[in-house]
């Protein structure tokens, strides 16, 4: 059976290098990176994952807890967090708590029995004293829980912003804004906060109507939407801003399906801009990106930074910027 040293003796390097290739340690050139591991296909070396695990003390897994992944934007997530564990030699596990509290909590006890060596949180449906109980490390995405819990995000006040003036530099007078649960306290519901306070700014009236349930499936959404607005109301305002696009796309059916003209008389901005939003000809989606693939990104990486880190210094929280994406719905 192959091993490392005829892995380095066919790339005709060191041990020590094809060892740093194989964790992913220190600095190493492509050139070199390439070498290696074109020695290892051609040699058919494969490292021996349970060995280097008991070594380490580690399972180079990581679980990463969602509310759906059906949803567009953790679908999408979900791949980019998976590619970049990858390239650092890790493995993933997922999990849909479906924003059940209890189901979320027997995920987390799941994760420790099979040893992961930590999580990325994008679901917060339980109390924060219970994140911090947990024994190893976690990430969170678009909350803040506590100062040694690290939290990755979007700049959600810029983006509410971001929307919120558009619609009103587009000269719209009377705007809504639907929201998700603003019950919890994550960095979403910023969105709202930028909404009302641009729209005072500027002197434009507005209403808000909030999400009953973060349920993320375009059914909850389209049903919500004729729950909560009326042909007749929906006729009062000429701009709405809708927390994501699964939202804004019922609500441009709804328009349409009560002969409202979008954009003509009702202006609709989302949020999110993933990967169904990218699929949508009729129409394309005004939209707010916040960029999937960055975020997914940098979860990983200061996951992997704090599980080989442990003694290290505590990691900032870490913000990453969004912009317009101009559509056919403003």
């Amino acid at each position: 059976m192959a091993g490392i040293k005829d892995v380095a003796k066919a790339a005709g390097v060191s041990v020590a290098t094809v060892s740093r290739v194989m964790n992913n340690r220190g600095y190493i050139s492509k050139e070199t990176r390439r070498k290696v591991e074109k020695a290892m296909e051609s040699i058919d070396y494969h490292p021996n994952q349970i060995a280097r695990a008991l070594q380490k003390n580690q399972s180079y897994f990581i679980g990463i807890i969602v509310p759906d992944s059906n949803h567009p934007f953790f679908s999408d997530l979900i791949k980019y967090v998976e590619m970049s564990a990858n390239e650092r030699n890790y493995k993933l596990l997922v999990c849909n708590s479906l924003d059940d509290p209890d189901k979320e909590a027997k995920y987390i006890s799941m994760l420790r029995q099979n040893q992961v060596d930590g999580i990325i949180m994008c679901s917060h449906t339980m109390d924060i004293e219970s994140y911090r109980k947990v024994p190893f490390p976690i990430v969170s995405f678009d909350r803040f829980i506590s100062s040694t819990i690290p939290c990755v995000g979007s700049d959600n006040y810029r983006g509410g912003e971001l929307a919120t003036e558009h619609l009103i530099g587009l000269g719209c007078k009377r705007l809504l804004h639907i929201s998700g649960p603003l019950e919890l306290d994550i960095l979403s519901n910023r969105r709202r906060d930028a909404f009302v306070i641009t729209s005072m700014k500027h002197g434009v009236a507005y209403d808000i109507i909030e999400g009953a349930h973060n349920k993320l499936t375009f059914n909850y959404f389209w049903t919500f939407i004729h729950e909560n607005l009326t042909p007749e109301r929906l006729q009062e305002y000429d701009g709405i801003f809708c927390s994501n696009d699964l939202v804004a796309y019922a609500l441009y059916l709804y328009a349409q399906q009560h002969g409202i003209d979008v954009p003509s008389q009702l202006k609709i901005i989302g949020y999110d801009y993933h990967s169904f939003t990218r699929m949508l000809q009729n129409p394309k989606l005004t939209t707010i990106m916040q960029p999937s693939d960055r975020i997914g990104v940098m979860l990983t990486n200061t996951l992997i930074q704090m599980i080989e880190n442990a003694d290290g210094e505590l990691i900032n929280n870490t913000t990453v910027d969004v912009t317009l994406v101009k559509g056919d719905t403003t």
